[in-house]
């Protein structure tokens, strides 16, 4: 079991493509590249749906938000394009799976808020939010065992797992409880789902990376 804590390297199985840069992929791989965004996508809905706190970025962009007094939408965007240009210090190469993260997890995000209603319990509220970072966690692992790019953030995850050596399941939390930490201070809006979030997707992330891999 604490073997998920040690992982440090993203796997490599027979449907992974060579090369992050791959626009002609095998069918499997995009397939599961899809599959992952999906399943990544639908995680995060479902953590609005549970209404228990916005995941950590989101927290970040609503905090610059109320500083600067752009809509979310556009923070949000800055955001992404900071992250991306912090891939050039980490040498981090794109690829359609980075095009496609933003957007299929944009489009599910939609759909699952649509056809999703928020629990009426507050007990089912924070089972969703737990469920919701699992769902995060097993998609990352299926979608960046692919080998396509990852979407900005979790490029900035992999590039400083390899920078650093550190595993992954620390590298991931730590980011997102530093992202929580920042959006917090800037007056961005932390739950109880947020913190759930923040603490949970690097093991989340690492436990998938670990059964995918197995399996």
């Amino acid at each position: 079991m604490f073997e998920i804590f040690k992982i440090k390297n993203i796997p490599q199985k027979s449907w992974s493509s060579e090369k992050p840069l791959n626009f002609k992929p095998k069918v499997s791989t995009f397939l599961l590249l899809c599959i992952g965004l999906a399943i990544f996508g639908l995680g995060e809905g479902l953590l609005l749906v549970s209404t228990t706190g916005n995941s950590p970025w989101s927290v970040l962009a609503e905090g610059i938000t109320k500083i600067t007094g752009i809509t979310i939408g556009t923070s949000t965007f800055l955001v992404s394009v900071g992250v991306l240009s912090l891939w050039i210090f980490l040498k981090q190469k794109p690829g359609i799976g980075t095009i496609m993260n933003i957007i299929i997890i944009a489009g599910v995000i939609d759909l699952t808020l649509i056809y999703f209603d928020p629990p009426i319990s507050i007990v089912s509220k924070y089972i969703l939010a737990i469920v919701s970072v699992l769902l995060v966690g097993l998609g990352s692992g299926i979608y960046l065992i692919a080998n396509l790019g990852p979407g900005p953030r979790d490029g900035l995850m992999t590039g400083l797992t390899r920078v650093t050596n550190l595993p992954i399941a620390f590298v991931r939390a730590s980011i997102e409880i530093s992202v929580v930490l920042i959006g917090w201070y800037f007056g961005g809006t932390v739950g109880i789902g947020t913190l759930i979030f923040a603490f949970g997707i690097g093991p989340a992330v690492a436990a998938s990376l670990y059964l995918v891999n197995k399996i």
